[in-house]
């Protein structure tokens, strides 16, 4: 199984839009057609909402993938990167290249 963390730049994220930003899918469109397949899971129950709120300490399935939310503040352990080489949750600070 593939483990993502997600590191939240706010209180919460959609969830169309997490499975967009952590390189799950290539669009916000493309996450809410899985959400309405009934392939997403959240915390372990399957989730029919697109735009759910996804908060910290919350867990994300889909397939063979696991995105691992954090808080804002919370420092992770590792850097994971997801399929697309894109690295989940990062957003580059000022000044990077």
């Amino acid at each position: 199984m593939q483990q993502l963390e997600f590191q939240l730049r706010g209180e919460f994220v959609e969830l169309n839009q997490l499975l967009k930003l952590s390189g799950v899918c290539d669009s916000g469109g493309a996450g809410k057609a899985l959400v309405a397949e009934g392939v997403v899971s959240v915390d372990g129950v399957v989730e029919s909402r697109k735009t759910a709120k996804i908060r910290a300490g919350q867990v994300v399935t889909l397939g063979d993938v696991r995105i691992q939310i954090l808080s804002p503040d919370e420092t992770t352990s590792h850097s994971t990167k997801p399929a697309s080489g894109q690295v989940a949750g990062y957003r580059p600070l000022a000044g990077e290249g």
